[in-house]
């Protein structure tokens, strides 16, 4: 039996839909906002389900109220035409052109295009009844509801059109979440909507309204399900849409095969042994009258939509670009078929996994943990989800007032426990007990002048839309996420996947805007009255994201390896980038944390015995009981962990040697002196046995493509780019640049030749797909989406990086230096500037010289400091960057002027000590020129941010340099010049705008 059926009196997440407007120009523009009788402000907006006895069985909750204040959208001043604007805004340009160094010249706004429409809702149960926990989280807004001018009377209704009815009967979440995941998606794209179930409309003027928009309508959707031929209303709405040539039944969980009259009367199969029988005789209809509804579904050819578990999102998207070319919006067809190709090309980072073993029990509790229930053959699996086995005794029921009780049973005594609301704070997540709130308040005892409380975990969530996944690295935290994405993302409109490395998860999540089609830049938040200060600049860039994902539209974010619950940047917590839980779009994070948001997470444990031993036999390879054991002595010093058990299971496939000798071979490696320091220092010495895995791997690949191997290289090199997928090209590039590596032992050579015998008898260079074919078949290397690309296991990552291999930091540098594409490749380099300049407290680890700083500044951090700062508002982080080349550039031009000592000048004591700025003069005015360059694009960025006095001082200083080396005429000098004189205008207006 459905969980949400028995339990639940609201669809929390169903019932709170966010209000957006659409186009004033389309045909629609019939409000249902303006009945007194279903206002989304209103109360009797937010009707709950009730458990009496005299409630009807199918009843359904489509709540139209606005989310509360706290989740970040702005509440509108009246109920008449109520929404907000949804801007179209042209995608930003991937790299830094021209566009955007002639941005830094002005200050202006940006004005979206807007459009809007409005919507209609015709809730069933105006019986002024809601669950007390509604009531109180609808307590204030009902107060501001009560006073605006927006109740008419029914007769000031002028219904003039409406392009899609929406019909459905059941009260069941899943056809809830897909009903109103189609409204929502059709009023995005300029289609008004009326929903109704009118089998649960209580008063003929609710029934008025939904029979009024049916006349009006373009078109008819129908969502049928096996209840719904029980239904007179989806009887006649059949009939009438059929008439009118304009029905569009939508199949949910049915085929249009099942939908045969004779089958339904006659009770044939499964399907209709329950459900079926002469129908119509339980509304008191005519027989016929239901046939030719029944049969009229047959008759439409053109729609055979049908809504299974595995297709929502295409029919869904299939719905909406046929009602768009119905209506004749072609741009809004071609518009969805474009972004249909990109996310299906874009949306998930990794490919699925072929060959992914057991994990059964914990997809189908992170099914439970998002959706709150299980479904298909997972209910089988994992049915012991919904028992409480540790609480005995305990009974769950319902009171008069219809909210959660929990009684404990025993020697004759009843003890109530108190209702719950969730909080959500801004530092975690937390459940508190509304009464144990109050009735402990006033007895919190006063230390040190501040009161003490106690921080108690929770326990892991189910139906919240919340789920964060725990574990060791390597145990296999990705590879179950990225299953449960695979299985379920036909239930959410996009898959957004976030690298949660705290350097990088800002710019991750402002990567969205592409897939959400958002405008993040600087440019929208900047307004004609007032300049913003950057702090605000970049709250209101991550609210535009956060904002969409709080739309009506599911989607699933996922944090990948989230590292710390602050970002690294401004400290400020990750929960400040997900939008509220509770809402349709769900959110997993994966950490090796011990907690996250004060959540507790679901603690990933090792595979099986069975489950290790089939992921290293994916060969189907049959080995002696000798042999077996000798795996299980791997499974055992690997402890299980997934990616040392594929790595194995890659070199029992391709090479042609036994677990014994492989073993032996493992054992025999030496294990190389480095230095583990932090959260990594414990996991890895305790996996000795899996850093003794890779260097054998890496020896393979030497002895396979000669003593230069570009496998182990391009492994090496992979550590220094940044944690998301990686060009081959660029990979082997970097590779190529690494000092070749001095030949082992005779001893290993021997050795290794004699386990790779077969396995390859040439020495000839691997070319890049050669070498990333290499790294993928022995599972070192992850195969990517991106055509091109492939990803490195973290733990990997970390072995090279303290490798300590000469020369592989700078070949990093130098390859993205010469190679990397801002449009392309913003995270390398990123993580070149990391390595070239002392971020926060950590000190730089390549040096360049100073022509190649002078390339530096002028083709990587100019433009990739002005691409962060105007594209995705990053202000702090383009400041803090143009800031440390200024202190590279200023370092080095100090060098320049230090007089230097050589061996001439010391023979010749008549000869006067020169520096490097008079031996190389050319290089020095050069890199002078660069300094007031960088100054200066610093100065253009603090005006956009009001900060007018640090601008001043910057320009000023760009302006001497300038001046001195090239003269007061150059033209260079005179634009400088002209920006202060921009500058001090701005300052002028300012003072007399603060003044007045």
């Amino acid at each position: 039996m459905d969980i949400q059926e028995e339990s639940s009196t609201t669809f929390g997440p169903l019932a709170a839909m966010s209000l957006r407007n659409m186009s004033s120009s389309s045909s629609a523009f019939f409000s249902a906002n303006q009945s007194p009788f279903f206002s989304p402000r209103s109360s009797s907006c937010q009707i709950s389900e009730s458990l009496r006895p005299d409630a009807p069985s199918d009843r359904i909750h489509l709540g139209a109220a606005a989310p509360s204040t706290s989740s970040g959208i702005p509440e509108p001043k009246s109920l008449v035409n109520v929404g907000c604007t949804f801007s179209e805004v042209a995608a930003s340009p991937a790299g830094c052109n021209a566009g955007d160094l002639q941005n830094l010249d002005r200050i202006s706004s940006s004005v979206g295009i807007c459009s809007s429409t409005v919507s209609g809702y015709c809730h069933p149960y105006d019986d002024g009844y809601s669950g007390q926990k509604e009531k109180r989280s609808k307590k204030g807004r009902n107060k501001r509801t009560s006073s605006t001018p927006g109740s008419r009377s029914l007769s000031s209704y002028r219904l003039k059109s409406c392009d899609v009815f929406i019909g459905l009967h059941s009260r069941k979440p899943p056809l809830l979440r897909f009903a109103n995941w189609l409204r929502a998606e059709l009023e995005i794209q300029g289609m008004s909507c009326f929903v109704s179930d009118r089998a649960g409309c209580r008063n003929s003027c609710k029934l008025g309204i939904a029979e009024k928009a049916m006349d009006v309508a373009s078109f008819g959707i129908v969502i049928i399900t096996r209840k719904s031929f029980k239904n007179p209303y989806t009887i006649e709405e059949l009939q009438f849409f059929s008439g009118k040539k304009n029905l569009v039944p939508i199949y949910f969980d049915l085929s249009p095969a099942d939908c045969l009259v004779r089958d339904i009367i006659e009770k044939r199969g499964e399907l209709w042994e329950k459900h079926g029988g002469e129908l119509w005789l339980l509304y008191g209809g005519l027989e016929q009258e239901w046939k030719d509804a029944v049969h009229g579904l047959s008759r439409v050819e053109e729609w055979k939509l049908e809504a299974h578990d595995g297709n929502w999102r295409d029919c869904i998207l299939r719905v909406v670009t046929s009602l768009a070319m119905k209506l004749g919006r072609r741009s809004v067809a071609e518009h969805l078929t474009k972004w249909r190709e990109k996310v299906k090309e874009e949306e998930l980072p990794f490919t699925r996994n072929d060959n992914f073993i057991g994990r059964k029990k914990e997809l189908s509790q992170l099914e439970f943990m998002l959706f709150g229930d299980v479904t298909g053959d997972s209910r089988q699996d994992y049915i012991d989800l919904k028992a409480r086995p540790k609480r005995r005794h305990l009974t769950i029921g319902r009171g008069k007032s219809n909210v959660l009780d929990e009684r404990h049973m025993g020697n004759g005594s009843r003890e109530e426990k108190t209702s719950v609301l969730w909080k959500e704070s801004e530092k975690e997540i937390e459940m508190q007990s509304i009464e144990f709130s109050h009735r402990h308040h006033r007895s919190r005892l006063k230390r040190s002048g501040k009161y003490t409380r106690r921080k108690r975990g929770m326990k892991i969530l189910y139906g919240k839309g919340i789920a964060c996944i725990s574990g060791d690295s390597g145990i296999g935290k990705t590879e179950l996420i990225l299953e449960f994405a695979y299985r379920f993302h036909q239930r959410y409109k996009m898959v957004l996947w976030i690298g949660g490395e705290s350097r990088y998860i800002r710019q991750n999540y402002l990567n969205l805007r592409s897939f959400l089609e958002v405008d993040v830049s600087v440019e929208k938040s900047l307004e004609k009255t007032r300049l913003k200060g950057f702090e605000e600049q970049e709250a209101a860039a991550v609210s535009g994201v956060r904002k969409e994902l709080m739309r009506n539209i599911p989607c699933l974010v996922i944090i990948d390896n989230l590292e710390s619950e602050k970002d690294w940047w401004d400290d400020k917590l990750v929960m400040d980038l997900l939008p509220r839980f509770g809402g349709v779009t769900h959110v997993i994070i994966s950490t090796r944390l011990p907690r996250v948001m004060n959540l507790e997470p679901l603690k990933l444990s090792y595979l099986s015995g069975v489950e290790a031993m089939s992921l290293m036999l994916g060969n189907g390879k049959d080995y002696p009981v000798a042999e077996v054991d000798a795996l299980r002595t791997i499974e055992e010093k690997l402890g299980r962990l997934t990616l040392g058990l594929a790595i194995v299971g890659g070199i029992l496939s391709e090479l042609p040697i036994t677990p014994s000798r492989l073993l032996d071979t493992i054992n025999r490696m030496p294990l190389k002196d480095m230095s583990w320091s932090g959260k990594e220092a414990h996991s890895f010495r305790q996996n000795t046995f899996l850093l003794q895995l890779f260097d054998v791997c890496f020896s393979i690949f030497d002895h396979a493509d000669g003593p230069r191997s570009l496998a182990t290289r391009m492994v090496l090199v992979s550590g220094w780019f940044a944690p998301c997928a990686i060009p081959v090209s660029l990979l082997a590039l970097a590779a190529q640049k690494i000092p070749e590596k001095r030949k082992g032992t005779l001893f290993w050579r021997k050795l290794l030749q004699s386990l790779t015998c077969g396995f390859t008898s040439s020495h000839a260079k691997k070319s890049e797909l050669e070498a990333s074919s290499l790294l993928l078949r022995f599972n070192i290397a992850r195969s990517s989406t991106k055509q091109g690309h492939v990803h490195f296991n973290e733990i990997i990552k970390l072995h090279a990086r303290k490798s300590e291999v000469t020369g592989s930091a700078q070949a990093m540098v130098q390859a993205v230096i010469s190679q990397g594409s801002i449009s392309e490749n913003i995270e390398h380099l990123w993580a070149a500037c990391f390595l070239l300049f002392a971020f926060g407290h950590n000190p730089a680890a390549v040096e360049l010289e100073v022509s190649e700083l002078l390339y530096l500044a002028k083709k990587v951090v100019l433009p990739l400091a002005i691409h962060t700062f105007i594209t995705y508002s990053r202000c702090t982080a383009a400041l803090e960057l143009l800031h440390l080349c200024t202190n590279a550039l200023e370092a080095a031009d100090h060098a320049f002027v230090t007089p230097v000592d050589t061996w001439l000048d010391k023979s010749l004591c008549w000869r006067p000590i020169q520096t490097n700025a008079q031996l190389n003069p050319c290089l020095w005015q050069e890199l002078a020129l660069c300094r007031a360059t960088v100054l200066e694009t610093r100065g253009k960025l603090m005006l956009r941010g009001a900060q007018f006095d640090i601008g001043d001082d910057l320009i000023k200083k760009a302006v001497s340099i300038r001046a001195s080396i090239c003269g007061e005429d150059h033209p260079d000098t005179i634009s400088a010049r002209e920006t202060l004189s921009k500058l001090t205008r701005i300052i002028a207006n300012v003072q007399i705008r603060a003044s007045a």
